[in-house]
């Protein structure tokens, strides 16, 4: 029996593409709307895996997902960087001069904002989903209506391409990654992790951590604070380093757990960037 993959917004999303990515084209989907749901569906068991967005070029870190993903004790397995590209796509048969409206979500509307400055006859939409609004389309045989969604979208709902890559930024890319409730057993392809920790308020003390991460080769790629909600003005760090051996990632590991005032392993798995 596959297994169930939750994946935030629907069948023809970026999320769904990184699902079928590691997992085959006949994977179990659930459909989640929201990240929170998406979480609930890994907690309760409905399903075994999860997709989440962590982070965008553009739009920066999705500090949100970093706090679910520490509040619910949740695993980091894989991750994968994932150029964007935004289209815009009808029923068949129709033309740009024949669109009144795109419906999309915000932040797709936003990022193709100066495509749409030169047709200024079509009314943009905000609504939840990218890939939901392209099965709509197609499920109720909406005419003059577009999408801005990925190409697979298309071609799960037959729908027509008639505007390619129309993003304002081309060099757009977020990172996903793949979750799920139970730690699941090292291999020999581990060489990144992402952990978090706190710290006291004495001077230098990030400094200190960030001089063992250098002394252990370890190379830091991300680092993200976030305020802990208990203790006004006292924040945790979200850290991700990459390495060679993973003898170096225990030793640096063993070092910070007796500085830090509380140190968590988010996960440890093979690094996405190529």
């Amino acid at each position: 029996m596959n297994k169930v993959i939750a994946i935030q917004g629907a069948e023809g999303s970026n999320h769904h593409k990184v699902a079928r990515d590691f997992y085959g084209t006949t994977i179990q989907l659930k459909e989640c709307m929201s990240f929170d749901v998406l979480v609930d569906s890994l907690l309760d068991g409905s399903a075994d895996l999860g997709v989440m967005a962590l982070e965008n070029t553009i739009a920066g870190s999705i500090i949100p997902n970093y706090a679910l993903i520490d509040k619910h004790n949740l695993h980091i397995t894989n991750e994968e960087y994932l150029n964007i590209h935004h289209h815009l796509m009808c029923l068949n048969g129709q033309k740009i001069e024949d669109i009144k409206e795109v419906w999309s979500h915000p932040m797709a509307l936003l990022q193709c904002k100066e495509f749409f400055k030169k047709h200024a006859h079509i009314k943009l939409v905000e609504d939840v989903d990218t890939a939901e609004v392209a099965k709509r389309i197609a499920k109720e045989n909406l005419v003059g209506i577009a999408a801005i969604a990925p190409k697979i979208a298309a071609e799960i709902f037959g729908l027509e391409v008639i505007e390619d890559e129309i993003q304002t930024i081309k060099a757009n890319s977020t990172r996903f990654v793949i979750v799920q409730t139970e730690k699941p057993e090292n291999n020999e392809e581990v060489n990144k992790a992402s952990i978090k920790f706190q710290l006291d308020h004495k001077r230098g003390s990030l400094a200190a951590i960030l001089n063992v991460l250098s002394d252990c080769k370890m190379n830091l790629t991300k680092i993200q604070s976030m305020p802990v909600i208990e203790t006004p003005w006292k924040y945790s760090f979200f850290v991700d380093v990459t390495f060679e051996t993973y003898k170096d990632y225990e030793k640096a590991q063993a070092i910070i757990e007796i500085m830090a005032e509380e140190f968590k392993i988010l996960g440890t798995y093979k690094n996405g960037r190529k």
